[in-house]
């Protein structure tokens, strides 16, 4: 027996080549030729939305709706976004030190050297 491994990106795979478990249910609605949507969620106390999970849906309208019956069932969000699959895209985790080493040398990146007010939240 030989096990083979190797390394994909999101994205790299196709759907139904992916391995993902999904119910029989699901299988056909994703048959039927309805596109993946990432669902990002914006919880009372954060600031910012997070990724919540995957879904099909005929549109966004409809990817809303059911996000919001799948992900906020006990009334954790108060914001949802979701984004069709095919349109996410990542940088490289391997390029990740070539890729954000030129904003090393500019410091005025890092506001360090600001006074800000006790007023400022969320900085």
């Amino acid at each position: 027996m030989s096990i083979r491994i190797q390394k994909f990106y999101y994205g790299d795979i196709p759907e139904e080549k992916s391995g993902a478990f999904m119910p029989s249910s699901m299988a056909n609605e994703a048959s039927s030729g309805w596109p993946l949507w990432e669902v990002f969620i914006r919880s009372k106390q954060g600031l910012d939305h997070k990724h919540a999970g995957s879904l099909h849906a005929a549109d966004a309208a409809m990817a809303i709706e059911n996000a919001r019956d799948v992900y906020t069932r006990r009334q954790e969000g108060i914001s949802i976004w979701v984004v069709e699959s095919k349109y996410v895209h990542a940088s490289n985790p391997d390029d990740a030190e070539s890729f954000y080493d030129p904003a090393s040398d500019k410091v005025y990146r890092h506001p360090t050297f600001y006074d800000l007010p006790d007023e400022v939240k969320h900085m």
